[in-house]
Order: C-alpha cells, then sequence, then structure tokens
C-alpha cells in the first residue's frame, strides 16, 4: 500500500504540489469543487506538474453545483446525485469530471451520491439506478471506474446498487470515518460486504453521532473508532494494494501536525 493525501484542484496547484512533497508524498486525490477548472489548459497544467514534481494522482474526487449541507437534517435532500431535483445536472458534472480524469490520465472517479434508498422497492429506487447505471457506462466508455465513496449509505445499499447496475467498473472509496460519522457500519465489518470493491481509502476518522441532526466528530487517524490497526491489516487479507490517502477536515498547523503524524502512523502500519 502507498500513502497519499487529499490536494485541492485549484489554481494554485503548482503550490499544492510544492507543499505534498515537502511532506513526503508521491501520490494524492485530487478533489475538485471549481468547475470551472475542468479546462484543457489545467488539464496540461496537472499533468506537467505531475511530470515535474513525479506525484501519481490516485483517483480525482468530483464535487458537484448546488447546495451541500454535510448532516442528517438537510442532507438527504441536497447531497449527490440522489435528490431528484439535482440529478440530471450532476450527473452532467460528473460525466465532466470523468472527461477532464481522462485527461490527466486518472482512471478512477470518485464521488458521494448521496443517501441511497435502503429498499429496491422504494419508488426513488429505479430512477437513482438508472442514473447511475448511465453515469457508470459513461465513464466505462472512458475507460475509468467510477467509484461510491462511503458515506451516506449502508455497505448494502452500495452493493446491491453495484450488482444491479452490472456494468463492471463500480467501486469503493473506503472512507472508514464517514461510514461511523454517518453511523452507517463498522469500517472493518463493512469489509465483509463491500471489501472486494474497494479500489481507495481515505485515511480519517472519527467518532459515532450523537445528535440525531449532526454528523459525528471527524478526529486524528489512530484517535477516533476506525481501528486502523484491524483495518488496514484486514485490506491486506483482502489483497488491497492502493492508496490510503489522508484526509484531515480541519485547516491551520493543526491539520499539517495531525497530517504528518497520519503518515507515520499509517507507515508503520502497512510495512
Amino acid at each position: 500500500m502507498k500513502i497519499g493525501v487529499i490536494t485541492p484542484l485549484n489554481k494554485d496547484l503548482r503550490a499544492g504540489f510544492e507543499h505534498m512533497v515537502e511532506l513526503g508524498f508521491d501520490n494524492c486525490q485530487l478533489v475538485c469543487w471549481d468547475l470551472s477548472l475542468y479546462t484543457d489548459e489545467m488539464a496540461k497544467e496537472v499533468v506537467s506538474l505531475c511530470e515535474e514534481f513525479r506525484i501519481e494522482i490516485t483517483a480525482l474526487w468530483c464535487g458537484w453545483s448546488g447546495p451541500t449541507a454535510w448532516n442528517f437534517h438537510e442532507g438527504p435532500d441536497v447531497l449527490g446525485i440522489v435528490p431528484e431535483k439535482y440529478r440530471d445536472v450532476r450527473v452532467k458534472e460528473l460525466k465532466r469530471g470523468s472527461d477532464f480524469a481522462k485527461k490527466i490520465g486518472v482512471t478512477d472517479v470518485v464521488t458521494h451520491v448521496g443517501f441511497l434508498p435502503e429498499s429496491p422497492t422504494s419508488p426513488d429506487y429505479a430512477p437513482i439506478l438508472a442514473a447511475i447505471k448511465d453515469l457508470a457506462l459513461y465513464i466505462k466508455n472512458n475507460g475509468q471506474y467510477f467509484l461510491f465513496e462511503t458515506g451516506q449509505e449502508t455497505p448494502v445499499a452500495i452493493k446491491r446498487i453495484i450488482e444491479d447496475c452490472d456494468t463492471g467498473n463500480l467501486g469503493v472509496n473506503l472512507d472508514p470515518a464517514n461510514l461511523i460519522l454517518y453511523g452507517k457500519a463498522n469500517p472493518v465489518d463493512s469489509l465483509d460486504v463491500i471489501g472486494s470493491y474497494v479500489r481507495g481509502v481515505h485515511a480519517k476518522d472519527g467518532f459515532y453521532p450523537t445528535c440525531a441532526k449532526e454528523l459525528g466528530r471527524e478526529v486524528k487517524v489512530g484517535d477516533g473508532k476506525a481501528n486502523f490497526p484491524v483495518l488496514v491489516q484486514r485490506l491486506k487479507e483482502l489483497g488491497f494494494d492502493g492508496a490510503l490517502t489522508i484526509e484531515r477536515e480541519i485547516s491551520g498547523d493543526q491539520q499539517i501536525k495531525d497530517i504528518i503524524e497520519t503518515k507515520k502512523y499509517l507507515e508503520d502500519l502497512v510495512k
């Protein structure tokens, strides 16, 4: 396994790459919420910087337009492509992300799809399945995989969608903290359900929610409930040899300190 870090796609990408190298990383997941950056010029810059700094981009994490709310109250109505109001536009935006990923030589496209319905007989299930299958086939035509980042859905709901789509290019970006923060699963146990589909992992940790409206609390890897020693061992047993991408959703000096400590912590686990 290799250890990487989340890096935003922005207009000052060189500074981000310089910072990555200073911290000792040689791979990252590139995250884009500014869809105006999906240009040929930016693609050329990304490729040039990867060559210059010898950085591998393991996945492109694609955001979308419109509102976001990372909670249990508004979240189900606004996150991802599940809400019908935003679905068509966001599917088109994710296709643009896939096209951009192709230009920069990245084969894994990742996002949050939203709060998938638990019941396959729900009236919402069939149209959501159709939208995801349409997106998956488009991405497949680009020679890529589409990855569900865990969070709003239970592992069983993700597995059902993958099997029902049956496109052969759907996978999982396992975020163990999100499974905890949303109260959806124990990360280690989730591998019994979706382990064979994992193509990427976010190295993130946290605690279960204690409020009915708000997510649990994110913390530094090793300080929460994710149980990374057992999780990494289980990933090894499953044959996973991809990237553990560090994500620490705070800012400032403490974020950098936590990323450095997490890198060392993970290096000891993957030996």
